[in-house]
């Protein structure tokens, strides 16, 4: 089994970040322009970033545990295109999913914990619809490493190089990749290498999404910064033209 959590990225640690709604709305205004009407969720857990894609058309959201996707199921009864399914990304269960014609895809701070993240990469190509996009946000530089990081159950922090190398490997187009959330890139060094801290508190989790992600993300709106704690990808995943 490869994927979607790290069983060390608990139900505690996912509610705990449901606190960051600021923080969600702004990676949700980030990538939900890039998405099309039916969207197929890797790695949804407990439903913190679904919550967001619930007026399209369909949403098939994905997670390897069992226990995430029955509480996604609670938090949403209501929805008829809501499809929620537990399983590996590389089973023949994640491949039949193409029956749903999905027509994009996103991928929110979830590669990082797969093993075989080019195989992931490349199992998604196959399920969604030739030209579609997908929508990565993931960890950004390996130098901010630190026990958080281990604990969440992360094999690694990308480098825009290494995600370009991963499109490539998947036979994708990078269209666009920048860097995210600039002041947290500060933040997250400190509580790695200064503090040292194991899990992120409630009370940084609160202060950080009240105080700090508007300015930030009206600031990043403007001008994209030279670094920043994560990495935003959009890849495009070949057409049938580009296919002959």
């Amino acid at each position: 089994m490869i994927l979607v959590h790290s069983a060390r990225y608990t139900l505690e640690d996912q509610q705990r970040m449901s606190l960051a709604k600021n923080y969600f709305a702004w990676q949700h205004r980030l990538i939900d322009r890039e998405l099309g009407a039916r969207v197929l969720e890797v790695g949804s857990g407990i439903g913190n970033f679904t919550a967001k894609l619930l007026a399209r058309d369909a949403v098939i959201a994905v997670d390897l545990e069992s226990e995430c996707v029955q509480r996604l199921t609670q938090r949403f009864p209501h929805q008829p295109n809501l499809h929620s399914f537990a399983c590996d990304v590389l089973s023949p269960e994640f491949r039949a999913l193409s029956r749903f014609q999905p027509d994009s895809a996103v991928i929110v701070n979830v590669l990082e914990h797969v093993e075989q993240d080019a195989a992931a990469l490349e199992a998604v190509v196959s399920v969604i619809a030739p030209g579609g996009s997908i929508v990565l946000l993931i960890p950004a530089f390996p130098s901010l490493y630190g026990p958080i990081d281990k604990n969440l159950g992360h094999h690694r922090r990308y480098t825009r190089r290494a995600i370009r190398e991963l499109a490539e490997q998947a036979g994708l187009r990078v269209r666009k990749l920048h860097y995210m959330n600039s002041i947290g890139f500060f933040g997250w060094w400190i509580n790695a290498h200064i503090l040292k801290r194991e899990s992120q508190s409630e009370s940084q989790i609160r202060i950080f999404d009240r105080y700090i992600v508007p300015p930030m993300s009206t600031l990043e709106r403007r001008l994209h910064p030279p670094f920043g704690q994560s990495l935003l990808a959009v890849l495009t995943a070949p057409s049938r033209t580009d296919s002959c």
